[in-house]
């Protein structure tokens, strides 16, 4: 590990200042779980490493906004799994977030660490894609907007630009009934980075929206409105149809953790065990009666 500065600033301006400064090569640092193991490789090499945690204006609160939930730069995976508001309206992220790491790390792990890594393969993104997740970005030309299926544009890039900050994420609570499920095949049981991973949401109205990691250089989304995939149709071919449709987006590689070949076999019967318990799970809820 080469040496650098290291910086504790206490306001966003400060920060911003930190990461505009034309003589620096800065990263931000909120968990660490990523950063310090790329500093010790050597695969980053910063002149500055900008400490998160006492900036007053990047919290570690989910906060209830207009019609949905909004998380600060700073909530871990542990927050998530805990909070009986993410766990009624969006059961796929806990399920996403209960396999990140150890419960050591995911005790230090951020929820906007893990998107800004921008790894093809991060466990939260595929289930924040299905709920329609908006990253809130403040940099020095102000505040704006992204939706999170745009902010990624490869392995390890985003529409991030010098001195912009992932501030919060916002996920809207649904508009209609929804269940949905998170699957993930790695190379072994425990920690380890996913093979392939992927969110199925099927919606009261018919629809149904998939997202994939780990199957090409960054995570997407697939929709299908054809309503094949609705819980109350009985044509099982147009059924398996729309999801071999959904999992053909992928462009799987063959890498360490995987053949092409075998990633795509596991891809199409990944997708159905997903459809599969997703429909069951907004079946359940139909019947309940929940919100």
């Amino acid at each position: 590990m080469r040496p650098f500065a290291y910086l504790r600033p206490t306001t966003l301006d400060q920060t911003i200042a930190a990461l505009v400064d034309p003589g620096s090569k800065p990263y931000l640092l909120a968990g660490g779980t990523d950063l310090i193991v790329r500093l010790r490789r050597g695969h980053l090499r910063p002149t500055v490493v900008i400490d998160t945690k006492h900036v007053g204006d990047l919290h570690d609160e989910i906060v209830g906004i207009d019609d949905g939930l909004r998380f600060g730069a700073r909530v871990t995976m542990t927050s998530i799994i805990r909070d009986a508001r993410v766990r009624q309206h969006f059961q796929a992220l806990v399920e996403a977030a209960s396999v990140v790491g150890s419960v050591q790390i995911r005790n230090r792990a951020t929820l906007t660490g893990n998107i800004c890594n921008a790894s093809p393969a991060a466990d939260t993104v595929p289930a924040l894609l299905v709920y329609g997740a908006v990253a809130n970005v403040i940099g020095p030309s102000g505040w704006r907007t992204v939706a999170l299926s745009e902010f990624f544009t490869g392995p390890g890039r985003t529409v991030l630009t010098r001195g912009e900050i992932l501030e919060s994420v916002d996920l809207p609570y649904p508009e209609v009934h929804v269940g949905a499920a998170f699957g993930r095949i790695t190379r072994r049981r425990g920690v380890d980075l996913a093979t392939i991973n992927l969110c199925g949401l099927v919606a009261s109205d018919g629809t149904a929206r998939f997202a994939f990691g780990a199957v090409g250089p960054t995570p997407f989304v697939a929709v299908d409105d054809s309503g094949a995939l609705a819980i109350d149709g009985n044509d099982t071919a147009a059924r398996a149809a729309a999801l071999r449709a959904l999992s053909s987006r992928a462009r799987p590689i063959t890498d360490v953790r995987g053949s092409l070949e075998y990633r795509t076999a596991m891809l199409a019967v990944m997708t159905a065990r997903t459809w599969e318990v997703a429909a069951t799970r907004l079946n359940d809820r139909l019947r309940s009666g929940a919100s």
